[in-house]
């Protein structure tokens, strides 16, 4: 039996599920990460784009492109990073959610940090 996620935003305008459990949970340091969550660091987890569904509230889902190929999508009322996406490549067919907006438990199998050269000086990894 597959288990479903359920997610939503900080203001509850936007929920969505994910028919699949979150894959390549990584932690990432890049810059545009840490602009985008205003913390030291992002967490995402990665689904077939097919297995993500918005239950309500797309209409309040804002993209923005951040870099060639690069779609971020957050909630326009409340500024929550949701999820992003590849349009071109190897994994245009998938999207990174980001965890912490997951409202159902769940705990990854491994996890790793990524783009440890952009991570800011005074967290010790």
């Amino acid at each position: 039996m597959t288990e479903v996620y359920q997610g939503s935003c900080l203001c509850a305008a936007v929920s969505y599920a994910l028919s699949s459990t979150p894959k390549a949970v990584s932690h990432c340091h890049c810059g545009q990460c840490k602009k985008g969550h205003g913390a030291i660091f992002a967490t995402y987890g990665s689904v077939p784009r097919s297995d993500l569904q918005i239950l309500s509230g797309a209409a309040a889902i804002k993209s923005y492109s951040s870099s060639d190929g690069v779609l971020r999508q957050f909630c326009r009322h409340c500024g929550s990073t949701l999820f992003w996406a590849r349009s071109t490549g190897e994994y245009a067919d998938w999207t990174s959610v980001a965890l912490a907006t997951l409202d159902t438990p769940f705990t990854p199998q491994k996890q790793h940090h990524v783009h440890l050269a952009s991570k800011v000086a005074w967290y010790e990894y």
